[in-house]
């Protein structure tokens, strides 16, 4: 295996590559090799608010409205979101925009000289996650804003500590990583609370005990949706009520799902952050996210990408297409596009969607983890579906037949929305 390090000079590509192969294993959970090297950064303490997301389902949306509605506030932002969808670069967000491939790359070159300053190794996740901190402090935000990548309490983003603990939900996922029950990835996740701070909780489920005992240990003021803070659509559905203890706003709807959005707003309220109402209002109408039930017209048909890949996540999915579907008459059919990585549980996905989706179309993946056609269509049985040899081919099949009384949607992993969206790119 070649460790030589690239040149600053080099590709972006390059950089990926290389950290791809310095370290033996893809996902390597822990802090121990981490923070010597985040210390020799200097990006352990950093000189700004920080917000950090954990949570099973909803955290790229919920971390995306609260940058959004800081940065109409006037602050400078950096936003650190993985995984990306169809650039690397989606990954760090400077005041809502990528960074350059040279930002990036220049990054990569202080990571890898304090890395070999420690004699370390560093997995792709931990350097690429020091690489947006390197850039942050470099920019001088005023507010980092942090997603998790996995679980919380070993994940690198926990080097650093955060003001304010958002955890948006708990669902059976990474069981493999994180435990297999609701209690053990909840104790994993409570993993980013700190003494003192206020720490949120925007699950629509039961709070976990986990939770409630990290924060007591730690002191933290626990914020539970539907029983701190609440929202409230407007029957309109042009806006909602948020409301908690002393505070009542009425917003605009957006086009996320109020539940992340809700628990975005408390984040803001409780950062000590100074936020006027029409900034708030001004960030949840420019937030958009892709592959976050995001409607797009192609060829004149309805198509709806959702990246949600588990039980939870699909019953997100299918709350927004009965609310979709409510205000939208005409479309009374649902034509699925869809795959799923193999570790992920297809039958329940499969389950919960057999009764909104009257035809399937279904593609392997072209990715290492990719479930076998036989695996997708034990998941289907008794279902109408054709298969395809790969994703790109099933969604030009759903473009072609779809009828006008019908809306395409493309959903199962972030790997099958990208599949579409490289075809897209392929026919423009």
């Amino acid at each position: 295996m070649n460790t030589t390090a690239p040149l600053a000079v080099d590709s972006l590509n390059t950089w990926l590559d290389y950290w791809s192969h310095v370290h033996v294993t893809g996902i390597d959970l822990g802090l121990e090799r981490v923070i010597p090297v985040a210390e020799k950064l200097g990006v352990t303490r950093p000189d700004a608010k920080v917000l950090t997301v954990a949570g099973t389902n909803g955290k790229g949306s919920t971390t995306t409205t609260l940058a959004a509605i800081l940065n109409a506030q006037g602050y400078k932002v950096g936003l650190y979101q993985s995984p990306h969808i169809y650039r690397f670069n989606e990954r760090v967000k400077l005041q809502g925009q990528e960074v350059s491939d040279q930002v990036l790359v220049d990054a990569f070159v202080a990571v890898d000289e304090a890395r070999r300053a420690c004699d370390l190794s560093l997995s792709f996740f931990e350097a690429t996650t020091l690489a947006a901190f390197v850039i942050f402090k470099a920019q001088a935000c005023d507010v980092w804003v942090l997603e998790v990548g996995l679980g919380g309490r070993l994940d690198v983003v926990n080097v650093v500590n955060p003001d304010v603990a958002v955890i948006t939900n708990i669902g059976l996922d990474h069981t493999d990583w994180l435990g297999d029950t609701i209690e053990k990835i909840a104790y994993e996740k409570a993993g980013i609370i700190r003494p003192e701070i206020p720490v949120i909780f925007g699950g629509e489920q039961a709070l976990p005990k986990a939770i409630e005992a990290k924060a007591a240990e730690c002191n933290a003021p626990l914020y539970a949706l539907n029983r701190d803070y609440f929202y409230q659509p407007a029957e309109d559905g042009q806006s909602w009520m948020f409301a908690s203890s002393g505070t009542t706003l009425k917003l605009p709807v957006g086009s996320l799902a109020l539940e992340n959005i809700s628990t975005a707003v408390a984040a803001v309220l409780l950062s000590g952050l100074q936020v006027r109402q029409e900034a708030i209002a001004a960030g949840i109408l420019q937030v958009k996210l892709q592959g976050r039930f995001e409607i797009r017209q192609i060829a004149g048909k309805t198509v709806i990408f959702d990246a949600g890949h588990n039980p939870h996540g699909v019953e997100f999915l299918l709350k927004q297409l009965r609310n979709y579907l409510q205000y939208n008459k005409q479309y009374t059919e649902v034509v699925g596009v869809f795959s799923m990585l193999a570790d992920k549980d297809i039958k329940s996905v499969v389950s919960l969607l057999k009764d909104s989706v009257l035809m399937w179309k279904i593609a392997p993946l072209n990715v290492a983890r990719a479930a076998e056609m036989n695996q997708l269509l034990d998941a289907l049985q008794g279902q109408q579906a054709e298969h395809f040899d790969n994703v790109k081919t099933a969604f030009k099949s759903a473009l072609d037949e779809t009828k006008n009384n019908q809306l395409i949607l493309v959903c199962g992993s972030f790997h099958t929305l990208e599949a579409v969206w490289e075809y897209l790119e392929e026919c423009q």
